[in-house]
């Protein structure tokens, strides 16, 4: 399209584009500006504290055993194993504490330099290094200690390596750790610091300008024909949440030039987003606004609620112009936006969780529409024969994507699939928990 070509009047509603198809659309536009493999953003080296949820621009080995050294995998004596032979309640085995060990009721771990000789034991504790000549630990349950401290009996016959921890049983050096692409999780941040790495290499998380626009749009204390602006606050959090960085700018007016002057200001950002004026009103301008100064690539998509969205490319920097009631605007956030965050970083974003339930009333749907129908997650214990109470996805609205609430007090939404003229009631569905992960 080009300015001349697009009739904001009639595009994108005649003719609505597939979910699917609008997105790879979008995804293709975004990609071929990728630099080979490597995320679009760059790369950078943060503290591994800090690490939590970023996505690894290179894989990662490690660098060393873990653990490095033998270690005790109970609390109780470093022996050699075959001294308990034969060992048992009836018939214990005596051993003497080796020289420099702790033993008796002082508690103290044997120091690095004991050795276990024939017939002695040494004092460990979960964790400590096993001491030389020693080849299994007794479990401090299966000894009795006497009050000299100089001697102990053993109850339990242990095997060689038998409660000991073998060096690399956790990691070998030069083990794969992670991939590249990997999005970092707290177990993987403890992983990664016991073989020793302080900082990764991660990519940098991509930049976000977020533009709200609307006549009627004010921040606070609204009068007779003004609606307090959320849907940028709304996405900008959204953005941060799903690992970019946003950048909240003021409400933008209804008029070209104006709307034109804010989205080349945040050029210089990875992606622009704006709310609000995305339909085909007098007051709707900016698919008009992004075909004259770029191109539209998609205007209206084949979903409900939010079909008037608008993806565009000014610059080589991407576009989206997303509706402005707050329902639409987040069911295109997470359609289009969320992925398009993942694409900036060379990697696809994670299903959504989901919880299996039966639907209580039927969601009504339009074959060749995708709709994204809120509900509501309870158990309901109303069949005595049932093994457990069943659980029930009761819907919060049918329709009204305006209504903001319909969404913040749903536990999630069912995807009625482009083909399906609704789901009947009774029919056990997937309710996709999409707050529930970045």
């Amino acid at each position: 399209m080009n300015g001349a070509d697009h009739d904001r009047t009639t595009a994108g509603f005649k003719v609505r584009t597939p979910v699917d198809e609008a997105r790879e659309t979008f995804k293709e536009a975004i990609t071929e500006r990728l630099d080979g493999d490597r995320p679009f953003t760059g790369t950078e080296r943060v503290p591994l504290e800090t690490a939590d949820g970023r996505t690894l621009a290179a894989a990662i080995t490690a660098d060393r055993n873990v653990p490095h050294y033998e270690r005790a995998a109970m609390d109780g004596y470093a022996v050699r194993a075959a001294d308990t032979f034969g060992a048992s309640n009836r018939s214990p085995e005596l051993l003497r504490i080796a020289d420099g060990a702790g033993g008796g009721d002082d508690e103290e771990e044997t120091p690095a330099n004991a050795t276990v000789t024939p017939g002695t034991a040494a004092r460990v504790h979960t964790g400590s290094a096993l001491p030389d000549g020693a080849d299994a630990v007794v479990m401090i349950e299966h000894v009795d200690e006497f009050d000299s401290a100089a001697e102990l009996e053993v109850t339990d016959a242990v095997a060689e390596g038998e409660n000991v921890a073998p060096v690399g049983e956790d990691v070998d050096a030069d083990q794969h750790l992670c991939d590249a692409g990997h999005r970092l999780r707290p177990s993987d941040l403890g992983l990664l610091r016991s073989v020793g790495r302080r900082e990764v290499t991660v990519a940098r998380p991509p930049t976000v300008g977020v533009i709200p626009t609307g006549e009627e749009l004010v921040e606070r204390d609204p009068g007779p024909g003004e609606v307090i602006e959320t849907n940028g606050l709304t996405v900008s959090r959204l953005v941060d949440r799903w690992g970019g960085r946003a950048t909240y700018r003021d409400v933008v007016t209804d008029d070209a030039d104006s709307l034109r002057v804010a989205i080349e200001r945040d050029l210089t950002k990875d992606i622009v987003v704006t709310t609000g004026g995305s339909s085909v009103g007098e007051r709707d301008l900016l698919p008009e606004v992004i075909d004259d100064i770029g191109e539209v690539l998609v205007h209206g998509v084949g979903l409900k609620p939010g079909h008037p969205v608008c993806l565009g490319i000014v610059e080589d920097t991407p576009v989206l112009a997303l509706p402005g009631y707050p329902v639409a605007c987040i069911v295109n956030a997470v359609q289009f936006l969320r992925p398009a965050l993942r694409w900036f970083e060379g990697t696809t974003p994670d299903p959504h969780p989901t919880t299996q339930a039966r639907l209580e009333r039927k969601i009504p749907s339009e074959p060749g529409t995708r709709t994204f129908a809120r509900v509501q997650v309870s158990r309901r214990d109303d069949d005595p024969d049932a093994a457990e109470p069943a659980v029930v996805a009761t819907p919060t609205r049918a329709s009204g994507s305006g209504v903001l609430s319909s969404v913040a007090l749903a536990d999630g939404w069912v995807v009625v699939p482009d083909g399906r003229e609704g789901i009947p009631a009774g029919e056990t569905v997937a309710v996709e928990n999409w707050e529930s992960n970045p």
